[in-house]
């Protein structure tokens, strides 16, 4: 049964029609960076609650989430709403395994990421604990349009913090008439199948050398999971049995 606290609302972010993060205030324990809260409100006299994971280092109080706002969503309207102040029911301890404490040491740790899966990564890397296990980093970022990239300031504060050790690369789904040279168009799954992804980033993946981490959409995870299992020979990583892929999705 969870227990749970009340947290106090102290800003919330608007990104865009869609996107928003909010900044709580709550005397929750201390979680392990790539762990999700829950939160709740009581809506219509019922309790509402979803999962979502700590963008913020355990260091740092003011507990950040990262949300996509639901189309007629029994809880992000409201959680979209929510003013300075206001109160929210916060689990008071973390839960998931999505984190760098269960991924053996290698040369090359992948990061990828669609939308506001971008979150729990951004926990780990403004932590640093655990990273000297990684040659290099690299974190895969996939989002629909340049616009989305909202975590751009901070993406940047953590390459200049690990310099050659992070690279980053920033995938849209959306063709534009202005094509960057830097950025990579299409879908992650094309994008691996026809090693253009590897070709950009200049290292192989390989069972040898590497950990994958997914994080986002449900279908991006699964069939990425699928290519790695059977294009790369990659295994599921488990806590009772360790191996090269390691996932995290809500829904």
């Amino acid at each position: 049964m969870t227990d749970w606290v009340v947290g106090t609302v102290q800003k919330t972010i608007y990104w865009s029609k869609e996107l928003f993060s909010i900044i709580v205030k709550a005397e929750v324990d201390y979680f392990i960076p790539g762990q999700f809260a829950k939160l709740s409100l009581d809506i219509n006299n019922k309790n509402i609650q979803r999962a979502y994971s700590y963008i913020n280092a355990p260091s740092n109080k003011n507990n950040e989430f990262y949300i996509k706002n639901i189309v007629k969503g029994k809880l992000t309207s409201y959680l979209l709403n929510l003013k300075y102040n206001d109160k929210i029911m916060i689990s008071k301890k973390a839960l998931g395994t999505f984190t760098i404490k269960n991924i053996h040491s290698c040369d090359y740790l992948w990061m990828f990421a669609t939308g506001t899966g971008i979150g729990p990564y951004l926990s780990i890397l403004q932590d640093g604990n655990d990273l000297h296990k990684f040659t290099k980093i690299i974190l895969v970022y996939s989002i629909r349009l340049i616009e989305h990239y909202n975590y751009i300031n901070l993406i940047k504060s953590l390459k200049k913090k690990y310099n050659d050790k992070l690279i980053i690369q920033i995938v849209l789904t959306k063709y534009t008439n202005n094509m960057d040279k830097n950025i990579l168009y299409g879908r992650i799954t094309t994008l691996l199948l026809n090693k253009i992804l590897e070709h950009k980033i200049g290292i192989s993946i390989s069972k040898n050398t590497t950990h994958v981490m997914l994080c986002g959409n449900p279908n991006m995870i699964k069939e990425t999971q699928n290519i790695l299992q059977t294009q790369y020979n990659l295994t599921k990583n488990y806590i009772d049995l360790k191996g090269h892929i390691t996932t995290e999705q809500y829904w």
